[in-house]
């Protein structure tokens, strides 16, 4: 029997680490990854095997017709996984906020006259109940900003986080912060997964971007809010979210963090969110990264600042987890989570995809009071966008770390669900590698 022809895998992800005379490949689908000579890169680049069939062993070198079966039995048990995984339920209770920030993309969005009384609170958990029986879910509260000061909105979150008690649902809290320590012993009556808190830079940085609607500071008292949090046990997951306005201001924040003890502490994260276009953004244009100019801006400012990378360690797509870890993640054929492990709910009783839709006119996907609706073909589309089903993503090397990038993302852009929302994956991993990995320099 004739041995097949081995041919470079078509998910070879190879590069240079920046700075350095080395190179590396990464193949999510043999989940392989290897720090390479400037020969070996080319060499597996051009399909020459090696000596000692290691290329070969690694996935780098594959026989195309085994390899696309290996293909698909990785799809089939992704998706398995998927139908089998937790659901996110986000319910924004309004979508009212006490702060003004000045990149605020909810703006615009309208906002109906009173709360949602008991009857809304019922319908919405009787759905969930019903539609999501099997299923392990979580709660996230979400806005606007869910914890809002006041006995009203007190008693709807109240209502929400013993309905969820009952249940033995957790649950988890984004909010800004401002009210959060006020908020805590109520929060506590559920069991709290996580509180996503926002602080964009020191005081003076943070209080410019996030004051008070009529103005006035918020960093002290979201601090108080943190300390209070992980003082309980309770996780945080602490965001930052950057633009070219306050990057550089980066590394007061991770002093303070650092000061302050958050970073010692194993219940305490980060995340820097990226200030970008997904609806409108009153930011301006000029101020925005692209992903990959960020990550660019974040390598240059950890060389100068080592102590940015005590406070947060950049993914740099699938590099944070590979060196954390010691092995690459299982491959993504869908980084869309929306309608599959992601449902979002509002107080008008509204059903849409996922955060990035929620409280966007026309995006609903279905209503779960007065009367339960749903449009089935539209939430249809989102459960079968994958990177078999966007056309772009088929021949493309890197999608099974990008995943095919954010639904609503593509939508806005070309406006089609089924358009790539492209991330800069080989360009990520040069960062990554160089970031994470002690190579020698050229």
């Amino acid at each position: 029997m004739e041995t097949p022809l081995l041919q470079p895998s078509r998910h070879n992800i190879v590069g240079p680490v920046r700075g350095s005379a080395s190179w590396f490949v990464v193949n999510p689908l043999s989940g392989c990854a290897d720090v390479l000579t400037a020969d070996e890169a080319a060499e597996i680049q051009a399909g020459r095997p090696d000596p000692g069939g290691s290329f070969a062993a690694r996935g780098y070198l594959v026989d195309p017709a085994e390899e696309e079966g290996r293909y698909r039995r990785a799809y089939l048990d992704f998706v398995d996984r998927r139908d089998r995984d937790e659901v996110q339920i986000f319910f924004a209770p309004w979508y009212a906020c006490n702060l003004g920030c000045s990149y605020c993309y909810q703006g615009a969005y309208p906002s109906s006259g009173g709360l949602p009384g008991p009857q809304v609170l019922d319908a919405f958990f009787e759905y969930v109940d019903r539609e999501m029986a099997g299923r392990r879910t979580y709660l996230t509260l979400f806005g606007g900003e869910p914890l809002l000061p006041g006995a009203s909105a007190m008693g709807v979150i109240e209502g929400l986080v013993d309905r969820a008690a009952a249940r033995r649902m957790p649950i988890a809290v984004v909010t800004n912060g401002h009210e959060l320590a006020r908020y805590l012993p109520l929060l506590q009556r559920a069991d709290v997964r996580e509180i996503q808190v926002t602080l964009d830079g020191p005081r003076e940085v943070h209080d410019r971007r996030r004051p008070l609607k009529g103005g006035g500071s918020t960093f002290d008292a979201i601090v108080a809010g943190v300390d209070a949090t992980l003082g309980a046990g309770i996780p945080v997951n602490l965001r930052a979210v950057v633009d070219r306005d306050n990057l550089e201001d980066l590394p007061a924040l991770a002093t303070f963090a650092i000061q302050r003890g958050w970073t010692r502490n194993p219940n305490f994260k980060t995340q820097l969110g990226r200030n970008y276009e997904l609806h409108e953004c009153h930011a301006g244009s000029q101020v925005l990264y692209s992903r990959l100019e960020m990550y660019e801006a974040l390598f240059d400012l950890a060389r100068r600042h080592p102590e940015v990378l005590e406070f947060h360690r950049p993914a740099y797509s699938i590099s944070k987890f590979l060196f954390d870890n010691g092995r690459m993640p299982l491959p993504l054929f869908d980084s869309c989570s929306g309608c599959k492990t992601e449902w979002a709910f509002d107080h008008t009783g509204r059903i849409y995809s996922c955060t990035a839709t929620v409280g966007k006119v026309g995006e609903e996907v279905g209503t779960f009071w007065p009367t339960v609706t749903r449009k089935d073909d539209e939430i249809a589309q989102w459960q079968d966008r994958d990177v078999l089903a966007i056309e772009a993503c088929r021949t493309c090397s890197s999608r099974l770390a990008c995943g095919g990038g954010c639904a609503s993302v593509a939508r806005n852009r070309t406006g089609s669900l089924l358009a790539p929302d492209c991330r800069p994956i080989r360009e990520l991993l040069e960062l990554g590698t160089a970031a994470y990995l002690p190579v020698e320099g050229p």
